[in-house]
């Protein structure tokens, strides 16, 4: 079964101006299929193998090149770097738009000598795994994050409605959002999310990294998915592990080039000696990390030491997706401050800020919106916007005269327009 992704409108615009597109992505979120369903009538595809050279593209490019004339989608890139040089030169000949779509699953290699050698003349879109509107079949163009963020009184006065899910909460963090994941009986999902660090995981670093050590960068992974919603330095990760902290940074590029990881940057401000410096991470699905946990069930989630943080990684993760379909996308950042108030995110966008805590309760009140104060307290010159304690409760709630709680489930603002 296809399911309508966030990014389609965006892919077709891109394409209608710029002569190479790259979509880029984690192993398994449906790039192929995105590609497939939109252009299959309109381009063809070749696709790349990390063992054979098909139809001769590493040796003779510019013969490949030849025989495959635009437009065409050339599948796993980073298979056939070669190629790189030889679309560059017909890229200079020729600026059409849309001759080219490439994809791509790691971050390093190909993908940045792409970033480089093509600079002007590709854009780049990333494909994450679901977002809560395609797990539920209804995408839009009109997410309600970014009509947020055009205008909060806009959207406070004709607030959406919340999506229509046919799982609980914990069994949607359990799955996690890989499209494989969503159509499988629960009771192999473990063995989907075991399979999936073992075969595309693992390979990809085994080819491209040359780690030597698997068992240990087994439990490397495990201990990321412990600390996913955390703030994360690399002497720690090593202490913990027994290894160098230089060997820790390099494995934690290693899972952020593979999509597996990423981290938020700190806001500084003008105060920059008040406030952490360090990073927040999260693993890339909730699902990954329920299994690299042993949570071996969605009831086992409650109650877990890390019901709160996988309920904000799922967040986080759903906010990027949805400002992925927007053009700029805003600044993120987390903030605390070594008196120790924090805000998970604060969304920087056309000069305002927009603080946002992330609550797994089902009664937030007025307490829980002491980091948007005191992040309002510390800025009192900045253009600071009604902040947000995003939870999951049934229905928007303000919980004072600057926060307001919305329902972490909340669909599509549809009177409200697209910002893409």
């Amino acid at each position: 079964m296809y399911v309508e992704r966030l990014l389609t409108h965006r892919l077709k615009r891109l394409l209608k101006n710029f002569p190479i597109v790259v979509v880029s992505g984690a192993r398994q979120v449906g790039k192929s299929t995105l590609l497939k369903h939109v252009l299959g009538d309109a381009m063809d595809m070749v696709v790349f193998d990390p063992v054979i050279d098909v139809e001769n593209a590493r040796q003779d490019p510019e013969l490949f090149l030849q025989n495959r004339p635009a437009p065409l989608i050339l599948d796993e890139i980073q298979y056939a770097a070669e190629l790189v040089p030889a679309l560059k030169r017909r890229i200079d000949r020729d600026r059409s738009p849309g001759q080219y779509v490439l994809t791509g699953s790691q971050q390093w290699g190909v993908l940045r000598t792409i970033s480089e050698s093509l600079a002007g003349r590709a854009v780049f879109l990333d494909l994450d795994g679901f977002s809560l509107s395609e797990v539920a079949r209804n995408p839009s163009n009109s997410c309600w994050f970014p009509a947020w963020l055009r205008s909060p009184d806009e959207f406070l006065a004709d607030p959406p409605k919340r999506l229509d899910l046919e799982r609980t909460l914990y069994e949607q963090l359990w799955r996690g959002w890989l499209p494989e994941a969503q159509f499988l009986d629960l009771d192999v999902i473990p063995d989907f999310h075991a399979a999936y660090q073992r075969t595309y995981i693992e390979r990809d670093i085994r080819m491209l990294a040359g780690v030597p050590d698997w068992q240990l960068f087994g439990r490397f992974v495990r201990l990321l998915a412990a600390h996913t919603a955390q703030e994360v330095n690399h002497s720690q990760l090593g202490r913990e592990l027994g290894i160098g902290h230089q060997t820790a940074g390099r494995w934690l590029e290693i899972m952020r080039a593979a999509f597996q990881w990423f981290s938020i940057p700190a806001y500084s401000g003008n105060v920059i000696k008040r406030i952490s410096s360090k990073g927040k991470g999260y693993l890339s699905d909730t699902g990954l990390a329920c299994t690299a946990q042993a949570i071996a069930s969605p009831n086992g989630i409650g109650g877990h030491p890390m019901q709160g943080a996988l309920f904000e990684t799922a967040v986080v993760c759903e906010l990027r997706k949805q400002c992925s379909t927007m053009s700029p996308k805003p600044n993120l950042f987390h903030w605390r401050s070594h008196g120790g108030a924090e805000v998970d995110l604060v969304f920087e966008y056309n000069g305002v800020l927009y603080p946002v805590e992330i609550k797994g309760n089902t009664r937030p009140t007025r307490r829980h919106t002491t980091g948007i104060s005191a992040f309002r307290k510390t800025y009192p010159t900045a253009r600071v916007a009604t902040g947000l304690v995003i939870a999951p409760i049934e229905r928007l709630t303000r919980l004072s005269e600057t926060a307001v709680a919305i329902p972490w489930d909340t669909g599509p603002a549809l009177a409200l327009g697209d910002l893409g």
